[in-house]
């Protein structure tokens, strides 16, 4: 039921791992994703989309004291695929069998940053329970959403920036035969704990204009059901003017901080009232056509470098 990192990319497709952590005293979060054809490269959209393994990252992303953020776009002579391994440069994500341990080596090395700093460093995932039901986002099956593991236990050690803590998380995995922009003009998604196990909401708008919006809880076990759509609730535009929407049970929810502020993404931590209980969440919000748009392209390769070999 693990994740495999050896399945095969179509010409135009994607795939990614998902992390998402937040640390026992608050403090800290992170992301992690690991992306084969990656969905938001400027190359990859510019190339035609016709080699996905020429067109790989790792974004990595701390929230908190010693924040950083990097993602180095590399192609395909520097990544190596087993079914349980992935190597991105000098980057490599394992499965374990029973973890998922990703082993960062980076450097930020952002156009016009003078200070190319180094991120180095081991996050552990131990998946409390595993989930083997994936779940299709449109009606063609073109884009497939797995949430492997709704609860995990997170350990992060790293050597630059020193940082040590534990923390609750998240892990899943997004794959697709077309390009993201080709299937949804916007999506909102978030993830809960609750004292049940988990709830994660799903909802946007297709290309074709059709409307989509599911709740599926997850319990201690990782077994998925359908659950009530709790109501909307807004949350006030990003600073990029991103729209930001989740659920909520009383219909209001507040962002308690907002991890990443892009022209077309927005990723947050929110107070919400899920599943009858108070809860901390992730939420995050995406504009493809704002991705699409001629000055988004443009700006993008400052935000995520290429290495050409």
């Amino acid at each position: 039921m693990g994740p495999r990192f050896d399945a095969e990319v179509p010409p135009g497709g994607y795939t990614w791992w998902y992390v998402d952590a937040i640390s026992d005293d608050g403090q800290h979060a992170l992301t992690i994703i690991a992306f084969i054809g990656s969905v938001f490269s400027p190359y990859y959209k510019r190339s035609g989309r016709g080699d996905p393994l020429n067109h790989c990252s790792l974004n990595v992303a701390l929230y908190g004291p010693e924040a950083r953020w990097v993602m180095t776009e590399r192609p395909r002579g520097s990544v190596t695929r087993e079914a349980s391994s992935l190597v991105i440069g000098p980057s490599r994500v394992e499965w374990t069998g029973d973890a998922l341990h990703i082993h960062i080596e980076e450097r930020d090395t952002r156009l016009f940053n003078p200070v190319h700093r180094p991120v180095r460093g081991v996050v552990k995932v131990h998946p409390e329970a595993l989930n083997p039901t994936s779940f299709a986002l449109d009606h063609d099956e073109r884009h497939i959403w797995h949430c492997l593991a709704p609860r995990a236990r997170i350990e992060v050690e790293m050597e630059r920036p020193g940082l040590s803590w534990t923390g609750k998380g998240y892990f899943d995995h997004n794959r697709g035969s077309e390009p993201l922009e080709d299937g949804f003009r916007v999506w909102h998604w978030s993830r809960a704990h609750t004292k049940r196990g988990a709830l994660v909401c799903y909802e946007g708008e297709r290309r074709d204009g059709s409307l989509f919006a599911s709740a599926i809880r997850f319990d201690r076990e990782g077994v998925a059901e359908d659950a009530e759509l709790p109501p909307i609730a807004r949350l006030e535009r990003s600073k990029w003017r991103v729209e930001r929407s989740a659920r909520s049970e009383i219909s209001v929810a507040r962002v308690r901080r907002t991890w990443e502020d892009t022209p077309f993404y927005a990723r947050s931590e929110l107070s919400s009232h899920l599943d009858g209980e108070e809860v901390v969440a992730v939420q995050e919000s995406l504009d493809m056509r704002r991705f699409a748009s001629p000055i988004v392209q443009f700006m993008l390769p400052y935000r995520m470098p290429r290495l050409r070999k």
